[in-house]
């Protein structure tokens, strides 16, 4: 049974000696000399030969030809209904009239020449002649009459300037040469004026057939849609309705396919993201069908790898052959567990096909594997290991919380397919090519010596894009077309075998075929899966009459939809989702589709997850309002749709994220909004490392050598990784509001996305400003949303948040993931008025760890909230102490800011030290004091320690000079290194002014430094390093060197409070607090801490200066103790070969600093020299060390977190 319409009829008549010009078959012409087209491809066949025998240059287009014959038909048709309805022996009467005007001898040679000029197919095989011919009838009418007509007809067409292409098989010019001719036309036109009128605008019959040509003379297709819109009342009822729709439809879709042939191969495709509408039949008549998520489905983080590009990259980076998915390192995965990914989407596992491979070798790709989506079969590639490689990964990922997921193609097959090999009736396909020209001489693509595959000769020269391939089957004979694959936005992909799906039995192969691939990944995306939605589906394959001219060759296949409906009864993809609930439950099934059905996939058609690549589109070109409008409308129809959302920065299809977005703000920005929207967040391959090559479907290897951004990919990890872990706080729609930013005049800044979600007891605010401006504003109504009960809702941000309703003590404290600061604001305000902030191009912000303070003389949350006036801090209980510890600050800031520094180290210029220096830092302590005893009321500060400090400033200036150093190689040769000529910028002088001056507040005995140092008790630390940024270094060097501040006033103070530890364990002690692990590189590694051996050669050659500053600070004198420097010296010495030998392993330095080896014991030396023997693994002894903290790590051994 075929799924085609029955043939249809096209005439026009054609002159007798172009039939023998043109060589026109006599198949073509009907019994009265029309020509007639049983198809749409005789008239392709008689285009094409009329083309390539003609000799003045022209060309006519098949469809238009097909046009000119329904226009010839349809005339004949109306003349018809005019005898029926209004004038049966119209002709006889016309005839009679003519007879009358010009005598009938005059009229019978006038008939007579016509019919010679224009034959029927006996007069012109000369089995009749053609007065025996006009003597006799046909279907009871007489020959005269019809011939009568038919004269009207070829004077119609050659009026018609539409037939221009065809005028030299249609012209009348020997009928013209003389007056009688245009003279009967003339009479005619006068005879239907005394006649019944007919048609819409009651016209004679004359006129009436004129018209489409007075309306539209220079266009076929407007003659067709004037017929259409006109005489719709003539033709209704008839077949004439519909064969007129397709017609229509063929010449866009040739219209369509000459634009592409004139353009050749340099097509663009220009998208545009369009907001969704959930109107129309696909929502107001289709129930609510969504498919359950099972709990793991709205925390999926998904990131898509190119199988054969990752294992190539892999193979690179490992200095290994890295070939199959069992291969992949351990650390690959379990970087991307660190990285928050919880589903590996592996793109190009199946079985592919060999003759795609070929046709992308043979066009210039020697290294060209097939693409991803031109499949063999659904059996994972031996190239890539097979299933037990594949099984190898599955169970390593599944260790790490990782799901794999997979392609499915439901649309198509390779075209070497087995499924093409031996089902070839699966498939689309014609006994004849499409279109005459297609010719089929290429390579033999088929390994099968039973089955030749041929693609049109125009993809290899690439002047075409034909839409079907020729199969021949060498044992039956059989020969067929089969088309591509192809979603009519461009051309077919040449690789490909379009399934048949009105045939049931195709439908159950691919269910059958995705039940099994279920079975091995839980996540299924399905590639192109709109295409097979039932509209689409028929759009593409079989149009709707009128619809049609999306894929070239289809319109002649159109169906009704009934028709339709008849073959294919019920939507595929809601069959699929049915039967994989009940046989393969929980899997999650995903799809790709576009063309504004993305709320029908999740709503009706039950898919767990859909593309949304207006997020792509909208957020890149900054077409903020109607993306706002898009997340609006979509809580207005249903919020549940907004859950079910796949949202992408780019994807294989797409230039790669970093291309399209770059790598700064906008890009951090916008992967915010990925990542805790509602809704799937999906990574491309390359996406964390800021890879910009976009990987074909064909490749085997990357193109671009290039290498990780370790920048991008520490920013990745502390800004976006930490929100990413959270995922479940932004996955639901329950607890999801989107809010308008208001600015001070009143209105809406739509570049601003503010949105809150809650999860249990978490909550969180995101705001991202995607636009380069600034703008400022409040966060406080929510946009209306559909509730659970069906009401239309808004809520303020009080409510979104879930905030006490309290009154003016009642402060709320947050915390920015981005910056890491905390912020306060008046829990009334935030109800009352909202949040205020003020947003920088492209800012962002995640607020999260919401809690509630309430306003005490203690802590002063509302003076706190006063003074920082919107900003955000460290911390906000730390704040309130700096704030009250200001007076010491600001004192000790004077003290030790850049000039302050460089005016200290200025007195190292002279052989002693100038007065007005001694003064000055007398006078900064002296200041420092006066703080402390404003907030303390403490005596003791009053001109204590002071000679103690300017002698050992004298030392200070002393151990700068090169000439004092060598009496302590090891550490004057350190202290040399931190001593550069830069007074300002020297780390000698920025560390131990600051450490001299803190330890004098530490020997005060202050209020709060009971147990710890002073630098931790007055924060002296944060002054400390903003003073270092001030004098040229960098954020990151100052953080460190702001640790090493710390672990120098640590020191002295821990040995001070417990001097029986003694400097070796009180140095150990030292090194094991929590602080300084980050300068210390602290990582690890196979259950071992290691460290980096330059950060822990530096850091305790630090503390050995401590131990000698404070030492000599002790002493009380004012010239340097040489014997106690040598002392120092040579403890450092030791220290740094107890650093070399502990293998850089943190906790065995640690232990043999605080209990020292004991002296071995007889018959030891034997056995330490066996234990040498032993191969011990460990990192190299030198490693620069990192740039950023998070790249910690020893050199050799891959870093863990702990």
């Amino acid at each position: 049974m075929s799924p085609y319409p029955a043939p249809v009829t096209r005439y026009f008549h054609v002159r007798g000696k172009a039939r023998k010009e043109f060589k026109i078959s006599e198949e073509l012409f009907s019994v009265r000399g029309d020509v007639l087209f049983v198809n749409f491809q005789q008239s392709r066949l008689l285009a094409e030969q009329i083309n390539t025998t003609r000799k003045d240059g022209g060309h006519v287009n098949p469809a238009d030809l097909n046009a000119m014959g329904l226009i010839h038909e349809i005339l004949h048709f109306v003349i018809g209904m005019y005898r029926e309805e209004r004038n049966p022996t119209a002709f006889a009467g016309l005839l009679a009239h003519l007879n009358g005007a010009f005598t009938q001898p005059v009229m019978d040679r006038l008939l007579l020449d016509f019919t010679t000029l224009f034959p029927p197919p006996d007069v012109a095989s000369g089995k009749q002649k053609p007065d025996v011919f006009l003597n006799g009838s046909i279907d009871g009418i007489p020959n005269r009459h019809w011939m009568l007509e038919e004269m009207i007809m070829v004077w119609l067409n050659n009026e018609n300037p539409g037939y221009a292409p065809i005028k030299p098989i249609i012209h009348d010019a020997e009928l013209r040469e003389g007056d009688l001719y245009l003279k009967v036309i003339a009479s005619a036109q006068a005879f239907f004026e005394t006649q019944p009128k007919f048609g819409p605008d009651n016209q004679n019959l004359i006129d009436l057939l004129y018209e489409p040509i007075r309306r539209a003379p220079n266009s076929l297709m407007d003659q067709l849609d004037f017929i259409r819109r006109y005489w719709g009342s003539i033709l209704s009822g008839s077949a004439f309705w519909l064969r007129l729709l397709t017609s229509m439809d063929y010449i866009r879709e040739e219209g369509k396919w000459f634009l592409f042939k004139q353009g050749g191969w340099n097509v663009s495709k220009d998208i545009t993201a369009e907001v969704p509408s959930f109107s129309g039949d696909l929502f107001e008549h289709e129930p609510e069908a969504f498919s359950p998520d099972t709990d793991w489905m709205p925390r999926v983080v998904m990131i898509a790898k190119s199988s054969f590009v990752w294992l190539d990259q892999l193979t690179k980076r490992y200095q290994r052959p890295i070939t199959f998915l069992s291969d992949i390192p351990d650390e690959e995965l379990d970087a991307l567990q660190n990285r928050g990914i919880t589903a590996l989407w592996l793109i190009g596992l199946w079985k592919r096909s060999h003759a795609s491979a070929r046709i992308k070798q043979i066009n210039g790709n020697p290294e060209a594997v097939a693409s991803a989506y031109s499949l063999y079969d659904y059996d994972i590639a031996d190239e890539l290991g097979g299933y037990p490689a594949y099984e190898n990964l599955r169970n390593r990922c599944a260790g790490r919380g990782i799901r794999l997921a997979s392609d499915m193609v439901p649309n198509h097959m390779g075209i070497d397919s087995s499924w093409v090999m031996n089902e070839p009736d699966l498939f689309l396909s014609l006994p004849y090519p499409p279109y005459p020209n297609y010719r089929y001489n290429g390579v033999d693509l088929s390994n099968d010596p039973r089955i030749g595959l041929y693609i049109e000769d125009g993809y290899w020269d690439r002047t075409d894009a034909a839409v079907t391939f020729k199969r021949v089957d060498r044992w039956t004979g059989d020969v067929r077309y089969i088309l591509h694959g192809n979603d009519g936005t461009s051309f077919p992909w040449n690789d490909t075998a379009q399934l048949n799906y009105l045939k049931a039995e195709v439908r159950e192969k691919v269910i059958q075929t995705i039940i099994h691939v279920a079975r091995m990944f839980p996540i299924i995306r399905f590639d192109a899966a709109m295409t097979l939605a039932k509209r689409h589906y028929q759009r593409l394959w079989f149009p709707l009459p009128g619809t049609g001219g999306d894929i070239p060759s289809r319109s002649e296949h159109a169906m009704t939809k009934e028709e339709f409906d008849r073959w294919f009864p019920i939507e595929f993809w809601r069959e699929v989702v049915d039967r994989i609930a009940v046989e393969v439950p929980n899997t999650l099934l995903l799809a790709e589709a576009f063309w504004m059905m993305e709320g029908y996939f999740v709503r009706t058609l039950g898919m767990h997850r859909v593309y949304n690549s207006a997020f792509m589109h909208m957020f890149k070109k900054e077409d903020n309002q109607n993306y706002r409008y898009l997340i609006k409308n979509t809580l207005e129809f249903n919020p549940q749709i907004l859950k079910r959302y796949v949202n992408f920065m780019n994807n294989p299809d797409e230039e790669t994220a970093v291309n399209q977005f770059g790598k700064g703000d906008k890009y951090f920005g916008v992967a915010l909004m990925m990542a805790t929207l509602p809704g799937l967040p999906m990574f491309g391959h390359g996406q964390f490392e800021g890879f910009s090559e976009k990987y074909g479907m064909e490749y085997k290897k990357a193109y671009k050598d290039e290498q990780p951004d370790q920048w991008l990919i520490d920013r990745h990890m502390r800004e976006l990784v930490p929100v990413i872990k959270k995922r479940y706080l932004f996955a639901e729609v329950e607890q999801f509001l989107l809010y308008d930013f208001f600015t001070g005049h009143g209105g809406v800044n739509e570049d601003v996305f503010a949105f809150s979600n809650r999860f249990g007891h978490e909550k969180a605010l995101v705001v991202f400003h995607n636009r380069y401006a600034h703008t400022s504003g409040w966060v406080r109504t929510s946009a209306a949303y559909l509730d659970p009960k069906g009401h239309m809702t808004q809520r303020v941000l009080g409510q979104g948040l879930a905030l006490p309703v309290g009154d003016d003590n009642q402060f709320t404290i947050f915390r920015d993931a981005i910056t890491g600061n905390e912020f306060i604001r008046s829990t009334q305000e935030l109800w009352e008025r909202g949040m205020h902030l003020d947003l920088q191009a492209f800012e962002y912000h995640v607020f999260w760890e919401f809690r509630q303070v309430t306003h005490t003389e203690a802590m002063p949350y509302r003076d706190i909230a006063n003074f920082l006036h919107g900003k955000g801090v460290p911390s906000i209980e730390d704040a309130i102490i700096e704030m009250k510890l200001k007076p010491i600050f600001d004192s000790w800031y004077q003290a030790i800011n850049p000039g302050a520094i460089g005016y200290y180290a200025s007195g190292a210029d002279t052989m002693e030290p100038k007065s007005d220096i001694l003064n000055t830092l007398n006078e900064k302590l002296s200041h420092i004091g006066d703080g402390a005893r404003f907030l303390f009321g403490h005596r003791e500060t009053e001109g204590s320690g002071k000679d103690a400090v300017l002698n050992l400033y004298r030392k200070l200036i002393h151990w700068s000079r090169p000439v004092n150093q060598g009496v302590m190689p090891v550490l004057g040769s350190f202290i040399g290194s931190k001593n550069q000529s830069d007074k300002k910028t020297s780390l000698y002088w920025n560390l131990t002014i600051p450490w001299l001056l803190a330890d004098q507040i530490d020997r005060w005995n202050l209020p709060g430094t009971d147990y710890k140092p002073a630098c931790d008790a007055f924060y002296l630390t944060k002054t400390l390093t903003k003073s270092l940024r001030e004098s040229g270094y960098s954020d990151h060097d100052a953080w460190r060197y702001g640790m090493v501040f710390q672990a120098m006033c640590t020191l002295s103070n821990r040995f001070r409070n417990h001097r029986a530890e003694g400097w070796t364990q009180a140095t150990a002690l030292t090194l094991t607090l929590e602080h300084i692990r980050p300068f210390l590189q602290i990582n690890l590694h196979n259950d071992v801490l290691w460290f980096n051996k330059e950060s822990m050669d530096e850091m305790v050659s630090w503390l050995s200066l401590t131990r000698l500053l404070l030492t000599e600070l002790e002493a009380g004198t004012d010239r340097p103790d040489e014997n106690l420097q040598k002392s120092v010296d040579q403890a450092l010495s030791a220290s740094i070969r107890q650093v070399g030998q502990s293998g850089y392993r943190y906790q065995e330095l640690v232990q043999s600093m605080i209990e020292p080896a004991k002296k071995p014991k007889k018959g030891a030396t034997a056995q330490k020299l066996a234990a040498k023997k032993k191969p011990v693994t460990k990192p190299a002894a030198k490693k620069k060390a990192a740039d950023k903290p998070e790249k910690a790590k020893p050199a050799a051994k891959p870093s863990k977190k702990k």
